[in-house]
């Protein structure tokens, strides 16, 4: 990744602090067109009551992951989510939790995108997939 794009990068997760992105505590540890990795250290407020991170917050980073990975392919930051379809595998726990997405097929104007949450032993909790829009323009044509 070149260094503009780093700092393109740098000043998109600085503005990102004051949304629901710095509210979860999401960290952009890499993102470039072939693959984006965040990480979440996952504390008490993440978690459901019995325990376990919550669904919700699972979802919420294959979502931002792989929202920002069709933005990095296709370098155009007006991408949104058309469909989220998520597999809960195995429980999370509190720790570090890494997600990382890359896209999977790609036309003008849709993007279909994978990814996975990993806990501290590397183990495979939640799975994703999603199609992504370039917003303002529709699929059908």
């Amino acid at each position: 990744m070149s260094n503009e794009q780093n700092l393109q990068w740098d000043e998109l997760e600085a503005r990102a602090q004051s949304s629901f992105w710095g509210y979860l505590g999401c960290e952009l540890v890499q993102a470039d067109e072939k693959e984006v990795i965040l990480r979440l250290d996952a504390k008490a407020h993440h978690l459901n009551m019995i325990g376990i991170v919550h669904g919700g917050v699972l979802s919420s980073l294959l979502d931002n992951a792989m929202g920002i990975a069709a933005s990095a392919y296709k370098q155009d930051p007006n991408i949104v989510t058309g469909s989220l379809n998520v597999n809960f595998l195995r429980p999370m726990k509190a720790g570090i939790l890494e997600v990382r997405a890359h896209v999977v097929h790609a036309t003008k104007r849709v993007l279909t995108l994978q990814g996975t949450v990993v806990n501290e032993q590397g183990e495979l909790g939640t799975m994703a997939t999603g199609t992504f829009h370039v917003r303002g323009q529709r699929a059908g044509g």
